[in-house]
């Protein structure tokens, strides 16, 4: 899909945007897993998520070989959509986001706040994405599907970071939504000639990137209905398993429990908030906790894009009696 020099050539364009983030080795974390455990932390980008790195590398290869492109349009949860609209805010590009209806209203807002023209349509991703396809043909604008070479190329460059800090991981785990973060981990690894294994992960609530992966065809799903919307995935891309299925060892399944239970890990061990799918790494090591004791762990913390009224119902323990603070 690249080379190391276009991997290079694309840290350059995103780090003009975005500086490096922290790959910490955080002591209460490694105790608990009883690994040494290095978390990535993606969450520290400027929109809060991983996906920025794509949007930007996308948007500067669109400006140098399709110059005349009236705008973007594409579908998203949030973070898709907060890429493409951070990265069109800096290149002037006009960027259509389709949420469905009853998403975010915290990721609504940074879409429109980083300048998208947001439109809600349908009850899932996959509807919204439908939608956004059929009118980037009516409006004439470009679509931009959530797996596509110049988005994995971008989000390939934290794992460049992370390598070139700890190329001496024996075990990295990576959430899976629509598959770039982990085709982007798998090919900078290989091109840095490392030998670390790279777990991929999913929620039991919207398995089809697991399924596919033990099937060894694109197999969907007809809901997606887990609360780590990062990871609501109905529709595998075939590429994307592709790359998986020959790069990847296994793929996890963690319950939406053992999601929250990782983000109230991340939240007491490094102070740091997770959303649903940046918490699904740690859920799925903690899974995982027998197989890689003693070991050198990578965890990718995707995102921190979840709001406060989400983080209360998931995340929060039930309030005590009686408790002053409750």
């Amino acid at each position: 899909m690249f080379d190391l020099g276009q991997l290079e050539r694309a840290h350059a364009v995103v780090g003009a945007a975005v500086p490096p983030t922290p790959a910490y080795a955080w002591a209460r974390l490694s105790e608990r897993l009883g690994a040494t455990a290095i978390v990535k932390h993606e969450n520290h980008t400027p929109t809060g998520a991983f996906k920025v790195r794509g949007g930007l590398v996308y948007i500067d290869r669109m400006k140098r070989e399709r110059p005349d492109t009236a705008g973007l349009i594409s579908a998203t949860r949030g973070n898709h959509g907060q890429s493409l609209a951070f990265a069109g805010g800096r290149h002037g590009v006009p960027v259509t986001i389709f949420v469905p209806r009853g998403n975010s209203l915290d990721q609504n807002h940074a879409m429109r706040a980083f300048g998208a023209r947001l439109v809600e349509h349908g009850e899932d991703f996959q509807a919204a994405r439908e939608e956004a396809y059929h009118r980037a043909a009516i409006d004439g604008l470009e679509f931009v599907p959530a797996f596509h070479p110049d988005l994995v190329l971008g989000v390939a460059t934290y794992a460049l970071e992370l390598f070139r800090k700890a190329s001496d991981l024996d075990v990295l785990y990576v959430p899976i939504g629509q598959g770039s973060g982990i085709c982007g981990c798998i090919l900078a690894r290989d091109l840095l000639g490392l030998t670390t294994e790279i777990v991929g992960v999913q929620s039991t609530e919207a398995p089809s990137y697991a399924l596919s992966f033990a099937a060894g065809t694109v197999v969907t799903t007809a809901t997606s209905k887990t609360l780590a919307d990062g990871m609501a995935t109905r529709i595998p891309d075939p590429e994307a398993l592709a790359i998986i299925r020959k790069g990847a060892s296994r793929v996890v399944q963690v319950t939406d429990d053992e999601i929250a239970a990782a983000m109230r890990a991340y939240w007491t061990d490094t102070h740091n908030l997770a959303e649903g799918a940046g918490a699904a790494s740690l859920a799925a090591a903690l899974q995982d906790k027998p197989k890689i004791h003693g070991k050198r762990v990578g965890l990718i913390l995707s995102g921190g894009n979840i709001d406060l009224d989400t983080f209360r119902r998931w995340v929060m323990p039930e309030p005590v009696a009686g408790n002053a603070l409750a």
